[in-house]
């Protein structure tokens, strides 16, 4: 037993040798890398300001942010013009009360509205639309939502928080099944602790940033767990060597499916295959162009365009693909 202990204590120390990089930047061969564009916002509660922003959704020329500090949605164009805000004491939903992560479906805009313990929904011009969920641990119920995505057919997906699950529901939010067991915290596979966001593979996979277990998950469509990445074996080791991670807060895929990771404490954006290798990394801790203070969320638009949500400094930043 001793002696299996200290291969596979090895074994860890040469995987992280093996991925120790220097420098802030690190792109895997023939991969094009990431330079620094514009960033607009500033700490305030005025419009195209931010007290503690935290998810992003694109499409077409909007760009919708969380501004959770604030209690409020904003939207932009994608070069950072406001164009308006919502959210903040609509009737019949009400106020937002912290909302979290977000998406995009059926030209809807699906709101994780944490503390309100729901899923809210509202249509790209701002108007409420209607909600899922309610507090509990029950099927259909949720303890802080964090994240959401929706499938073409009209599934929602929630990353449930505390209640350390994710949840399935039709587009009415009757329950359909869950990922996780209730209220368990867990390393195993299909196990989370506290999960922040979700993602779909463009062929149905979910994708979970399984965040305070320093992991990335993924899950076939009917709930089959297919693979993990994040640190020797996946199982809640932190660092920052390259495909590690120190809370993975957020996941982004786009139209090929490639899949982006805020990498919170890390203070950097990581990019991936579907299948977990490693392609890139950018970002540095601070307030300077193209640095971060714990990153939140990251957006692809369909130009390749990548946008960060910098928590830290309340503000977004866009960066586009050098080819």
């Amino acid at each position: 037993m001793k002696h299996k202990i200290i291969f596979l204590f090895s074994l860890a120390v040469i995987l992280a040798l093996g991925t120790l990089m220097t420098g802030d930047r690190l792109l895997a061969g023939g991969e094009p890398g990431y330079r620094f564009e514009k960033s607009w916002g500033t700490r305030g509660a005025g419009p195209g300001e931010f007290r503690e922003p935290i998810g992003i959704a694109l499409t077409g020329n909007q760009v919708f942010v969380s501004d959770a500090g604030n209690n409020r949605i904003q939207e932009f164009d994608r070069n950072g013009r406001f164009i308006k805000e919502f959210g903040n004491d609509q009737a019949p939903l009400g106020g937002l009360s912290r909302p979290m992560h977000l998406d995009i479906s059926g030209g809807k805009l699906y709101v994780a509205d944490y503390l309100n313990d729901r899923i809210a929904i509202f249509s790209l011009a701002g108007k409420p639309l209607g909600e899922v969920g309610a507090p509990g641990t029950g099927p259909g119920q949720f303890d802080a939502p964090a994240g959401v995505a929706v499938d073409g057919r009209g599934r929602i997906y929630v990353a449930d928080f505390f209640n350390q699950r994710v949840q399935v529901l039709d587009r009415q939010g009757k329950f359909i099944r869950q990922f996780g067991k209730t209220g368990k915290k867990g390393i195993s596979a299909g196990m989370f602790n506290y999960p922040t966001d979700v993602a779909l593979l463009p062929d149905g996979p979910l994708v979970v940033a399984d965040a305070y277990n320093d992991r990335i998950q993924v899950f076939s469509p009917e709930g089959r767990f297919l693979r993990k990445w994040g640190g020797p074996f996946a199982m809640n080791i932190s660092g920052r060597f390259h495909g590690w991670f120190k809370t993975a807060t957020a996941v982004a895929v786009t139209l090929g499916g490639d899949i982006f990771v805020a990498d919170f404490y890390n203070h950097r954006i990581q990019k991936f295959t579907r299948t977990g290798k490693f392609l890139l990394s950018f970002g540095s801790q601070g307030s300077g162009p193209g640095q971060f203070e714990r990153p939140t969320d990251v957006g692809v638009d369909t130009a390749g365009n990548v946008y960060v949500v910098d928590f830290g400094n309340n503000r977004i930043q866009k960066f586009k693909p050098t080819r």
